[in-house]
C-alpha cells in the first residue's frame, strides 16, 4: 500500500492572522451606519421623484469605501493577503484612498499607482492613511505597473478592475443595491423606474443590475458614461478602446472585466463639461457638494426625469453622490483649470436650469 503523501503548503497562512483581519474589516463595516437616501426637492407639481444615494458619508468619502472592503475581504479569505503582505492597486484616487484606509487597519503596506493628472486632494488623503502614491504619465499603465510593483515586493495586485464584480456578493449582505431598494420602500414610487450609475470598474452597475433580477424587480439601470471611456462605445458596438476620462472615478481607457453590459438598459454618454456643470448646479440648488461623477449621473437622471414627464409617467429615479467636491478644489471647482481645459459650462448650464425648472430637455 502506498504511504499518503502529505505536501504541507510552503508558506502557510497564519490563519489566526486572517481571522483577527476579518473581525477589523467587519468591526469597521458595523461602526459604519448605512449612507443616506436622500430626497431631491424638485419643483412642485413633479410626478417624478428624485433621490440621491450619498456614498459621500462613508469613513472614506466616497462609494469605493463598499468596494474595498469587499475586495480586501475576497483577497484574505482566498489566501491572497497574509501578515505584512504588500498591497498595490491600479486607480484613479478614490479606490486607492479607501484601500489604503483598510491597508492601516491591517497594518499592510499599501501603494496605489495613478495618472499624475490625479488630484492632489486625492493624493493628500491617501498618503495622509499611510498609503505611498506611485504617479505614471501613461493612465493606461496603470495595470501593468501595480502588477509589476506587487512582483517586486512580493505582494499582491488588488486589481479592483477585475475582482469588482465578484468580490461583493451581489444577492444581498447589505450591498449598494439591497440598501437601495430598502431605503426605497416607503417612499411614494417605492419601485424606482430607473437606477443610474457611472461606470469605472463596472462593479457598481454589475452588483444593481444583477440584484434588481434576482429579487423581480422591475427597475431599469442606466449607465452613464464620460467623454473618452471605452464603455459606451463598447456597449455601442464601436471598439473597445479610449483614451480613458476626465471625469474622475468613471470612464476607463479600456472596457473593464468586471463591466457587463447584457444588465445594462441603456448608456448615455455625457460631456466632460455637461458633469462638471451639473456638479456645480446641484450645490447650487441643493446645498450638495459632490464630485464631477456625481454631475455625470444627475445630468442623465435629469434627462430620464424629463423623458418620463413628457411621457406622462409617474415614478422615481434614483442615483449617487459618488464623492466630495473638496477633493477637487484644484481642478473641477476651479475656474483657471476649465479654461485650461478648454471646457464651456455655460450651455449645459441652461440644459439643467429648463430641465429642473420647466421639467422640459433641451440638451
Amino acid at each position: 500500500m502506498q504511504p499518503v503523501t502529505d505536501v504541507p503548503t510552503a508558506s502557510p497562512i497564519d490563519r489566526a492572522w486572517t481571522q483577527e483581519a476579518v473581525r477589523r474589516l467587519m468591526a469597521d463595516a458595523n461602526r459604519t451606519a448605512d449612507t443616506h437616501l436622500r430626497a431631491v426637492p424638485l419643483p412642485r407639481g413633479w410626478a417624478v421623484d428624485l433621490y440621491l444615494k450619498d456614498e459621500s458619508t462613508h469613513p472614506t468619502g466616497s462609494l469605493k469605501h463598499r468596494l474595498a472592503r469587499s475586495l480586501f475581504l475576497y483577497a484574505i479569505c482566498n489566501g491572497w493577503i497574509g501578515p505584512g503582505t504588500t498591497v498595490t492597486e491600479a486607480s484613479s484616487g478614490s479606490t486607492a484612498i479607501s484601500e489604503a484606509h483598510m491597508a492601516r487597519l491591517l497594518g499592510l503596506p499599501f501603494i496605489a499607482v495613478m495618472s499624475k493628472t490625479t488630484s492632489p486632494e486625492k493624493i493628500s488623503l491617501i498618503e495622509s492613511e499611510g498609503g505611498v502614491c506611485h504617479l505614471v504619465d501613461d493612465p493606461a499603465a496603470v495595470y501593468d505597473v501595480a502588477r509589476q510593483l506587487a512582483e517586486d515586493h512580493h505582494g499582491h495586485y488588488m486589481d479592483q478592475f477585475t475582482y469588482a464584480e465578484r468580490a461583493t456578493d451581489w444577492r444581498g449582505n447589505n450591498n449598494i443595491a439591497e440598501s437601495i431598494f430598502e431605503q426605497m420602500s416607503l417612499e411614494r414610487h417605492p419601485i424606482p423606474e430607473w437606477v443610474v450609475v457611472g461606470a469605472g470598474t463596472g462593479g457598481t452597475s454589475a452588483t444593481i443590475g444583477r440584484f434588481a433580477r434576482y429579487r423581480g424587480i422591475d427597475s431599469r439601470l442606466a449607465v452613464v458614461d464620460p467623454e473618452g471611456s471605452a464603455f459606451l462605445r463598447s456597449f455601442a458596438g464601436q471598439g473597445t478602446g479610449g483614451r480613458g476620462s476626465r471625469i474622475e472615478g468613471i470612464g476607463r481607457p479600456r472596457v473593464e472585466p468586471s463591466f457587463n453590459p447584457a444588465i445594462v438598459d441603456r448608456m448615455l454618454g455625457v460631456p466632460d463639461a455637461a458633469s462638471i456643470a451639473a456638479m456645480r448646479f446641484l450645490k447650487r440648488r441643493t446645498g450638495i457638494q459632490a464630485g464631477a461623477s456625481t454631475g455625470t449621473n444627475l445630468y442623465g437622471a435629469l434627462l430620464l426625469a424629463c423623458e418620463m414627464r413628457a411621457a406622462g409617467r409617474a415614478g422615481s429615479i434614483v442615483t449617487l453622490v459618488c464623492d466630495h467636491a473638496e477633493r477637487y478644489c484644484e481642478t473641477y471647482e476651479c475656474d483657471d483649470w476649465l479654461r485650461e481645459h478648454g471646457l464651456d459650462l455655460e450651455p449645459y448650464e441652461r440644459v439643467l436650469k429648463q430641465a429642473w425648472d420647466d421639467g422640459v430637455w433641451t440638451g
